[in-house]
């Protein structure tokens, strides 16, 4: 799918930055862009028109970003829809239920032209799973451990979108222990933060216990503690990967952790 032909419903209670937003899609080649300013518009208005992408404010008249998104995944009708926040929200706790949610993009107010474009352009790749797939990729078994259930979902969607076709999925570390240790994966990709036993025991398990040094491990996690990550580093992991992910730094990630392992 090319830029020009995503169709977009932009959620925004201000008149004026609808206008300025608007603008920035179609300099960026947006060709559909529709403009509600409330969450029940945007749900009344997806009930006749499904748009391949919503992108909404955080804070709405009726409701927040992460209540729209919440309402969005109730339907299965609206399942594939892509999410894009554009908000001046910093706050990392008021962020994580979007982060968690599968959400393409977050984009600050202002936001940079170039990095609108980018997201746009991993929206469309997204959502195409028959574009630039990469042969190496078609015969993956891959394992996805999260202990959110739409988290796992669209990152099984994801890979899907990179051709990946053979995704296992495990609610938390102790039952991808399980997999681990009864099947053969190519590639595991994990969140941090999981109850029983987290990411980060995961990989000691593997690493350690299982004496497997080469299996690549990637973990996927909003987690900003740079010393939480040190230690995570020192697990064993392979690659680090922030949430939400850009679909070509993703791709460009399992390119080099599949050919260090």
């Amino acid at each position: 799918m090319k830029v020009e032909e995503l169709s977009i419903l932009l959620v925004e209670p201000s008149p004026t930055q609808i206008k300025l937003i608007q603008r920035h899609l179609t300099e960026a080649g947006v060709g559909h862009v529709e403009g509600v300013h409330s969450g029940e518009e945007a749900l009344a208005l997806m009930t006749g028109y499904v748009p391949d992408l919503v992108v909404s404010a955080m804070y709405l008249p009726d409701m927040t970003a992460p209540e729209l998104v919440a309402a969005l995944r109730r339907n299965p009708g609206w399942a594939g829809v892509g999410f894009m926040l554009v908000s001046s929200e910093t706050d990392i706790h008021t962020l994580e239920p979007l982060r968690q949610a599968g959400i393409l993009a977050i984009l600050p107010k202002p936001f940079d032209h170039e990095h609108l474009r980018r997201a746009l352009r991993s929206t469309a790749d997204y959502l195409d799973p028959a574009a630039a797939v990469p042969v190496a990729f078609q015969d993956l078994r891959v394992l996805v451990v999260d202990d959110s259930t739409t988290s796992r979902k669209h990152m099984a969607r994801t890979l899907n979108a990179l051709g990946i076709d053979h995704v296992l999925t495990a609610q938390d570390g102790m039952e991808a222990v399980d997999l681990v240790e009864r099947h053969l994966f190519d590639l595991v990709v994990t969140d941090l933060h999981m109850p029983e036993l987290d990411g980060q025991g995961l990989v000691e398990h593997i690493r350690r216990r299982m004496g497997n040094a080469s299996m690549p491990i990637l973990m996927v996690t909003s987690e900003q503690s740079q010393a939480r990550l040190a230690s995570v580093e020192q697990a064993g992991v392979s690659a680090i990967c922030d949430k939400p992910f850009d679909l070509q730094h993703l791709r460009e990630i399992l390119w080099r952790v599949l050919d260090e392992g």
